[in-house]
């Protein structure tokens, strides 16, 4: 990737990589080559950089393409500016915090885009163009008609032109699926969902005293046989799905296997949550189950997934208008608003373009990751290539509460099983989230480790004696 050479005039190191002509943008083929001089010691703490333009020269390159690799090495904690002295190979970051985290479904750092630029360039739009007092009070439920035009812009990959009047805006998925069951189920409902399934669905049915059924899937999700049983049988209150990239599963049903759910949704009389956090994020996924039964189906997308969590924002696609205030009713109950800045912030972001450039930018980096993935994990790796996570398929000798525990142990946070189930069975898997570890290098450590211990057959851990 990389070599060293001599400056002969001020004996000054020269780090000069390789770039390969179908290697990808020339700028991340630079900052990569760098961190693997620095991962394998080619280059160390205090090593000085060569001055953009001479490796720009060096390379055949423009400056911005050598400014553009600085800035993400700088990123990545690689290096560090001294002003008129240079630039130099920054000393490894103290981490004080040990753990290495793949359990939170978060998108990863957006590659290619300057985040904290976006965000301070988004906030001074909002606050420039909007009325600042109506930012800091209460507001409407729903969301303003500014928010719900947002709204209907952001959903239209996937419905195409939309009234906005019947998008309304939620503070955040968990929030919209809590209102839903409150608007849509009565206490002691059977909500019927796939065996293993979101457990933010499972802690709102139990708050409000629902209960949650499971119904058998297979490799292209939920059996329409199984629920037309399911639904004969409990008369449930709703169909909770998860469609595109499910948690945890990563699986993605495909149309044919959509339509014939949404057949079983309109002969049994039974509406249908779609929660549709990874939609954009998948590679060319079905259309949604909404669009074959649009009167059954509440269809919901989070910011959360494919921008930033900290937005806190979602859309519900409700038809009907006497379930919109059902809905908002219930929502009222216990969130009155999303809040109005970020409300407006996400708004500013997707009708500006900086929302789609965020999230192409999520994307590019959760597929790199996935490939990170793939080729460590080797064998084991079953994901798709895109989204955020990967179920992971436990050799015999673990099981996923003592895999977890063990990896705890080794300093990596993942999720067994357990927590996704729905039902009295548990699959032998775990769920890696390839976005919660901000840097690339920490995910390459994380996964190597539990690669490694994978391997390994459990050990006996007896307790501490002090």
């Amino acid at each position: 990737m990389s070599q060293l050479k001599t400056n002969q005039d001020a004996d000054l190191p020269i780090w000069l990589p390789r770039l390969a002509v179908h290697g990808g943008p020339r700028f991340l083929q630079i900052a990569d080559a760098l961190q693997s001089a620095v991962a394998d010691g080619s280059l160390k703490p205090g090593d000085r950089l060569p001055p953009q333009r001479r490796l720009a020269a060096q390379l055949d390159v423009d400056l911005t393409t050598v400014t553009r690799a600085y800035d993400e090495a700088r990123r990545r904690h690689l290096l560090e500016g001294r002003g008129a002295r240079g630039t130099y190979v920054a000393a490894p970051k103290v981490e004080l915090s040990p753990v290495l985290d793949l359990s939170m479904n978060t998108p990863p750092p957006p590659d290619g885009v300057d985040f904290d630029d976006m965000l301070k360039q988004g906030l001074a739009q909002v606050l420039m163009r909007a009325d600042n007092a109506l930012l800091m009070t209460y507001q409407l439920g729903g969301g303003s008609d500014s928010d719900r035009k947002a709204g209907a812009r952001w959903l239209a990959p996937m419905f195409g032109q939309l009234d906005a009047g019947q998008v309304l805006v939620c503070p955040g998925a968990q929030a919209a699926i809590a209102a839903l069951i409150l608007a849509l189920t009565e206490p002691g409902d059977v909500i019927l969902a796939e065996p293993a399934s979101y457990p933010g669905l499972r802690t709102a049915a139990s708050q409000f005293g629902r209960r949650v059924v499971a119904v058998g899937a297979d490799q292209h999700g939920m059996l329409p046989e199984l629920l037309e049983q399911a639904c004969r049988a409990h008369q449930p209150g709703l169909v909770y799905l998860n469609p595109t990239l499910q948690n945890p599963t990563a699986v993605t049903f495909p149309e044919r296997r959509r339509k014939e759910l949404a057949a079983v949704a309109r002969r049994c009389n039974v509406r249908i949550v779609e929660d549709d956090p990874y939609w954009l994020l998948a590679d060319a996924p079905p259309p949604p189950i909404a669009t074959f039964a649009p009167e059954q189906v509440y269809y919901v997308s989070t910011l959360s997934k494919c921008l930033t969590p900290g937005l806190r924002v979602a859309f519900v696609l409700v038809r009907d208008p006497q379930e919109r205030e059902r809905f908002l009713v219930a929502l009222r109950s216990f969130a009155l608003m999303a809040a109005p800045l970020s409300a407006a912030l996400a708004t500013q972001w997707i009708l500006d373009g900086s929302a789609g450039a965020l999230m192409e930018g999520v994307r590019r980096e959760a597929r790199l990751r996935h490939r990170m993935a793939r080729d460590i994990l080797a064998g084991r790796y079953s994901g798709t290539g895109d989204g955020l996570h990967v179920w992971l398929a436990l050799p015999a000798y673990w099981n996923p509460s003592q895999l977890a525990h063990a990896a705890d142990r080794e300093g990596i946070a993942v999720t067994p099983a357990e927590a996704f189930a729905t039902g009295a069975a548990s699959v032998n898997a775990i769920r890696i989230s390839l976005g919660s570890t901000r840097d690339r290098a920490r995910l390459q450590a994380a996964l190597q480790r539990l690669s490694q211990l994978l391997a390994r057959r459990p050990e006996s851990f007896g307790a501490a004696v002090v």
